[in-house]
């Protein structure tokens, strides 16, 4: 994990070797000056020298500047360092996410890929920080000052040799106790990110159902979990105050004792005594340090691990080496396809599928809800890798292809349409990077969206807020649908993308594609059997498999799902 995380410094290098370097010299400076004032008491004061109290004053002063200058430029560098670090971090892990297929997408939830992004990093951040710093700047204080006080009196800085392990060992006790809990804590933020992440896009839902109270307890419910797992691991954590001011008080009452022996058998100064309290306070302040840092490695450790572990995910959608890079045509064919989402020739979703689609033609795909309509067509742009069986796309196996190449050649508007905070032009261009007006006015006059895109008072500069909240249902699938018609592909489907609109608009988007894109395919998916009466050919599938393929006329006449289904809908519609 620290190998992993350590090459997301980069090119931060400088900015962290720096930081401890001068924290190196502000340690070496904070000790002096003790030694220097034992000196100052010892040799000036109390001898009544001048000349010895104007020099050591202005070397003090030389020393102190020194200190408070290293000090404020290794805070510089570690604030750049580790800022520097989190971005890089950031910057992987989301780039990472990018290349996810949708079977690595599942693995992990919305939350929690947010949570690693955000708490998470900024766990880390903090531990980055404080290990370039106090964990150098603590032992660093702990072994000078040591060094010191042996120079001053063996017998005295004995006491510090029996107290120091005996605080680390306790510190050990204290972290390995507390590590456990604080790793169960910070995989809840994920619950509860989910929770506020749902209630923020259902708040129409919930306000409609008036499930307020239901909402709030449920973030409650949640928020006290952390809130418990937080004060058992920080209860168990805050044994180190006590075990640190015993430490502290012990060593200040020994020191005391056998000091003032010391100075009364004439084998210590007043100057000397006075530093070994100094060095006393450092070194025990240093170790309070060490411990803030135990800590805040504690919680920042299970933080790694799901940084990292977010990191190593691969896709399991990689290309070939010399991969296929232009589609021929739109023909699609399957050859004995299973598909299980578990990869388990046990649970499949898709079994024993074979089909044939010309070039141009027009599709359609009907069934009823879980017969893996949507599932059928993931696997055309390859977001899912057939468990067995090949589907081969301009008479080439998909799994041949550069990735990139084929899905520019297959537009999808999904069953969840997804728009984007922007203006209405910014979201076309998802589809042409460098889509012209009259390309993307063209595209909309075939989705029937440039009509009510006109009475926006700006257009097609009108802002479109995040989710699409500002716009219906029915717009937004027809701007989804002339973002996928700006991409010219070879291939269109639409998963069940016109069900927010009425008939009539319906009527004209189909009729739109049959004369302005007559040599794309088309494959339409949808529960309505007037989206799909005008196909080449109808799918029906049920619980996985294809039940029948035909036209119209010939399922009407020979199918009983289809026939069911239509009688349903104009049974329904004379009512």
């Amino acid at each position: 994990m620290i190998k992993k995380l350590a090459k997301c410094i980069g090119e931060f290098k400088k900015e962290t070797i720096l930081t401890p370097v001068y924290v190196g010299i502000e340690c070496a400076f904070d000790v002096i000056i003790p030694y220097l004032m034992a000196f100052l008491i010892d040799n000036g004061i109390n001898k009544g020298d001048s000349k010895t109290i104007i020099y050591i004053g202005i070397l003090l002063i030389i020393c102190s500047f020194i200190a408070i200058y290293t000090g404020v430029k290794s805070g510089d560098y570690a604030a750049k360092a580790t800022a520097g670090f989190a971005k890089n971090v950031r910057k992987k892990i989301y780039y990472n996410v990018q290349d996810f297929s949708f079977s690595n997408i599942d693995k992990f939830s919305t939350s929690s890929i947010v949570t690693r992004h955000t708490t998470d990093i900024n766990n880390i951040q903090m531990a980055f920080q404080m290990i370039i710093r106090m964990a150098v700047r603590a032992p660093l204080i702990i072994i000078f000052s040591l060094i010191m006080a042996f120079f001053i009196n063996i017998k005295l800085a004995l006491i510090f040799l029996l107290a120091v392990p005996l605080l680390g060992l306790g510190l050990y006790l204290i972290a390995t106790k507390a590590h456990p809990i604080f790793e169960h804590a910070i995989s809840i933020y994920d619950k509860l990110n989910n929770t506020v992440e749902e209630n923020v896009r259902g708040v129409r839902v919930v306000k409609s159902f008036v499930t307020e109270d239901k909402e709030i307890n449920k973030f409650y419910k949640t928020s006290d979990l952390i809130y418990n797992e937080f004060s058992k691991a920080e209860k168990i954590v805050a044994l180190n105050n006590p075990l640190m001011q015993f430490t502290v008080a012990t060593i200040i009452v020994l020191i005391s004792w056998f000091g003032g022996v010391e100075i009364i058998g004439n084998n210590l100064t007043t100057g000397e005594f006075t530093s070994l309290i100094s060095y006393t306070m450092q070194i025990l302040m240093s170790l309070m340090m060490l411990s803030m840092v135990l800590v805040t490695i504690m919680i920042s450790r299970a933080s790694g691990e799901r940084i990292v572990e977010l990191m190593d995910e691969k896709s399991n959608l990689t290309n070939k080496e010399n991969a296929v890079k232009e589609v021929k045509d739109g023909s699609i064919v399957f050859e004995d396809v299973n598909f299980s989402y578990v990869n388990d020739k046990n649970k499949l979703c898709l079994k024993d599928i074979n089909l044939n689609i010309k070039s141009g033609e027009t599709v359609g795909i009907i069934g009823g809800t879980g017969s893996s309509k949507s599932t059928i067509v993931q696997l055309i742009p390859r977001l899912y890798d057939v468990t067995s069986g090949s589907i081969k796309v301009g008479g080439v196996d998909v799994r041949d292809y550069d990735i990139k190449s084929l899905r520019n050649q297959v537009a999808m508007v999904l069953q969840k349409n997804e728009l984007f905070s922007g203006t209405i032009k910014e979201n076309l261009r998802w589809g042409k990077e460098d889509a012209t007006d009259e390309e993307m006015e063209k595209a909309c006059k075939l989705a029937q969206a440039d009509e009510f895109i006109q009475t926006f008072p700006n257009g097609y500069d009108t802002y479109i807020e995040q989710g699409g909240t500002n716009v219906s249902g029915g717009q937004k699938q027809r701007l989804c649908i002339a973002r996928a018609l700006l991409k010219n592909p070879k291939i269109l489907i639409l998963d069940d993308s016109t069900s927010a609109v009425d008939t009539k608009t319906d009527s004209l988007i189909r009729k739109a594609f049959i004369e302005d894109i007559p040599n794309t395919t088309k494959i339409i998916i949808s529960q309505r059997i007037s989206s799909v009466k005008d196909a080449d050919k109808i799918i029906v599938l049920n619980n996985g498999m294809i039940d029948a393929i035909g036209t119209h006329e010939e399922l009407l006449a020979s199918n009983e799902i289809y026939k069911d289904v239509y009688e349903s809908q104009a049974k329904g519609g004379e009512e």
